[in-house]
Order: structure tokens, then C-alpha cells, then sequence
């Protein structure tokens, strides 16, 4: 089982299921920490109403906007760092930045990018509702998106094959991290 890896009880890992919209984050991040039995959050719930009011107009994020968001997915983190726990949580994590920003000094933090097409994507979101990011900030993602390099160390699945087979890829990916 991944959890009871000798190396990750000593640093839980922390997992930040990232990816542009309709990517498949929720679903790949609340259905990997279901199998793992480790706490989730959806790192949206973070976001304050300002960019939810933002992004619900239409109007995309700018880096200053996001900060603030990023900061209360940092606290998440390191909350479960400090009471020695696992976690999943969701992401954008557009921006290598980002990225840099989240991981800066945490031990365990884990990137799954979920890589996927616009034209994927754009299919994913026409079925989504209820959501405050409108499909019509799909392409301002893709234009901010900087795709993880190797010496990021993040684990990169195709986003748009099954759940289960995606599932399957990552947990074989934790499962090698965690025995080195």
C-alpha cells in the first residue's frame, strides 16, 4: 500500500493534482485520495470571492490575483506537513512560479500534471455546471500554461484516457517514489 512507504511516513506527501480547466483535476484528484484514504481538498474552495467574482465575469487572473490563493494552498500543505498526514489537493499550478512557490522549502510536495488538449478540454467543460470559471477562460489558461519540465520532478499523465487507467498511472508512479 503507498501509504505505509517507510520514507513517506516520516514526510507525507502532499499531492497538487494540477492542470488547466477541464483537465480533470477534481475527479482525478477526489477519486486518487478515495483509493489512498488521505484527506482532500478542492484548492477552487480556496480561491477569495474576489477571484471567483473575477473569473465568473469572464476576466482571467492576473498573477498579482492569484497569490492570495496560492497562499491558502500553501497553508493547506503545510497544515498536513505539520500534523504529519498525507493529502490531495487540487490545483491550477499553471505557472512554473507557481509551482516553485507551493513546493519552496515543503518536503513531499508531489505535482500530477493531467496534460490534455484545449479541444479535450473545451468538451470537458460544456458538460460542467455550476462551476464560476466559464469555458470561455479556457484559452487564457492555455495561453498562461507552462508545461512541468523533467527536472521538475512532476508526474505527467494523459488526461484524457479513463479515470481507472490514469488512477492506475499515477498510484504506479507514488509507488516507485516511494521505495527509493
Amino acid at each position: 500500500m503507498i501509504s505505509s512507504c517507510d520514507h513517506w511516513q516520516a514526510n507525507p506527501p502532499v499531492l497538487v493534482v494540477m492542470g488547466v480547466s477541464g483537465s480533470g483535476k477534481s475527479t482525478i484528484a477526489a477519486a486518487l485520495a478515495k483509493d489512498l484514504e488521505w484527506s482532500f481538498i478542492e484548492g477552487d474552495e480556496l480561491h477569495p470571492p474576489e477571484n471567483i467574482a473575477k473569473m465568473s465575469s469572464g476576466r482571467p487572473l492576473s498573477d498579482d490575483d492569484r497569490m492570495p490563493w496560492l497562499k491558502q494552498i500553501a497553508h493547506w500543505i503545510d497544515a498536513r506537513r505539520q500534523a504529519g498526514v498525507p493529502g490531495v489537493i487540487t490545483c491550477s499550478a499553471l505557472k512554473r512560479s507557481y509551482r516553485e512557490f507551493l513546493a519552496k522549502g515543503r518536503v513531499g510536495v508531489i505535482f500530477i500534471y493531467l496534460k490534455i488538449s484545449i479541444e479535450a478540454a473545451a468538451r470537458h467543460l460544456q458538460c460542467r455546471h455550476g462551476h464560476f470559471m466559464p469555458p470561455s477562460l479556457l484559452p487564457s489558461q492555455f495561453g498562461v500554461l507552462e508545461e512541468p519540465t523533467a527536472e521538475e520532478g512532476v508526474i505527467v499523465v494523459g488526461a484524457e484516457r479513463p479515470v481507472q487507467v490514469i488512477l492506475d498511472e499515477i498510484k504506479a508512479d507514488l509507488r516507485a517514489r516511494g521505495s527509493s
